[in-house]
């Protein structure tokens, strides 16, 4: 499982079913890495297979060699040239990062990764993963290309942050105490990135992302420019002066 939500492989684990995540491309023949029984880490793809070599870009791309990788793409050339770099190394697009032991975790596509004003880059997945393990958030849209500063779209889990006030009367969009509960959700759940990775500002928004409302895919993955468009004043609310 590539990539896949963190909160949900906890999830398998912990009722006692064993999720053992991988890392491939239609251009790689078998997994280029994987976890097996007893090497496990959460959030991980694991280690490169055996015989297979991975290596970070200096941007932070994945880059796969070996003979699992193909020899190109049939009838196209310049494709080829494109994925497979003249020694070998097949460009994945993905965003990667290589822990201290050698475990591979996928962060982000390259296309989808925030540049900041100031030169930073922002994987915006990475990001929304970690604000999603908060209970209260039921999901999140990150904000920054070309921006100062990272702010996001919030949706709230009222009922959540209801139980997490211990309170017996429901509790409405907009009431402070829900933007309180989570500016403190947002700040827990990103404490251990980087300063420029967190987020400054939020707006919380009432409708949910969804496949019917055009702002997810049919695979559930954000549609960042129709949701940019829809929520087009909010976030410029966010990037105003009195926010500077």
């Amino acid at each position: 499982i590539a990539n896949s939500n963190l909160a949900s492989v906890e999830f398998f684990w912990s009722i006692g079913i064993p999720v053992y995540e991988g890392y491939g491309a239609t251009e790689v023949t078998n997994a280029a890495a994987h976890t097996w029984a007893g090497g496990v880490r959460l959030g991980s793809v694991g280690k490169p297979t055996p015989g297979v070599e991975i290596k970070l870009a200096d941007d932070g791309e994945i880059l796969i060699r070996g003979p699992n990788v193909m020899k190109g793409y049939w009838n196209r050339p310049e494709a080829t040239r494109e994925a497979i770099s003249a020694d070998g190394w097949y460009l994945t697009g993905d965003i990667g990062r290589v822990d201290s032991d050698g475990f591979l975790k996928i962060v982000d596509r390259k296309k989808e990764i925030y540049v900041l004003a100031t030169g930073k880059n922002v994987a915006p997945q990475l990001v929304e993963n970690c604000l999603k393990l908060s209970s209260c958030i039921a999901q999140a849209f990150l904000i920054g290309d070309r921006r100062r500063f990272i702010s996001a779209l919030i949706v709230p889990d009222l009922k959540a942050i209801q139980n997490r006030l211990g309170l017996t009367e429901p509790l409405l969009f907009g009431d402070v105490r829900v933007e309180q509960t989570l500016r403190e959700e947002i700040d827990r759940t990103t404490e251990k990135l980087s300063p420029y990775e967190r987020v400054k500002l939020f707006a919380s928004v009432p409708e949910p992302f969804t496949v019917e409302n055009g702002m997810l895919t049919p695979t559930l993955k954000l549609r960042r420019k129709i949701i940019s468009q829809r929520y087009s004043k909010e976030i410029e609310a966010l990037y105003c002066d009195n926010h500077r």
